[in-house]
């Protein structure tokens, strides 16, 4: 995984490891390291909630969900039409599919617990298999 900050200690994207990565300054800084960190400790099982400083951008919708996929609990999933809900747009899981695949900080901000209402476990920017492999994860450890 690479993780990359604003500059000013907020930390703006984590990169899975079959992302393409944006050419970047190959730095570590303070925040980077503590993203760093704080994932490790989720990967072994030490820490549900992540404590860092975030930047993401875009439209009402497009925060609300973002908002509301941090609100999933750990261990738990929502479907894209129960995201869509948390987020006030009731009808529009189909855009909720679309910001959850746009997400610039997967893990973090858990995309890999929403899931489809019909069954299955849906797409996954890091791939399926890392998604199932979380979604285990979590469970196993709650």
């Amino acid at each position: 995984m690479s993780i990359s900050e604003d500059g000013e200690g907020r930390i703006t994207g984590i990169y899975l490891p079959n992302s393409n990565l944006p050419p970047m300054e190959d730095r570590e800084t303070d925040a980077i390291a503590e993203a760093a960190a704080q994932l490790d400790e989720y990967l072994s099982g030490k820490r549900r909630e992540f404590d860092l400083e975030l930047s993401y951008e875009g439209s009402e919708f497009r925060m609300a969900v973002m908002d509301s996929m941090r609100r999933i609990p750990y261990g738990e999933v929502r479907s894209y039409k129960q995201l869509a809900e948390m987020a006030g747009s009731p009808n529009a899981y189909r855009a909720v599919g679309t910001v959850c695949s746009e997400n610039p900080l997967p893990i973090v901000i858990p995309c890999h617990r929403v899931i489809p209402a019909s069954g299955g476990i849906g797409s996954y920017s890091g791939g399926t298999a890392l998604k199932r492999r979380l979604l285990e994860h979590e469970r196993s450890m709650s």
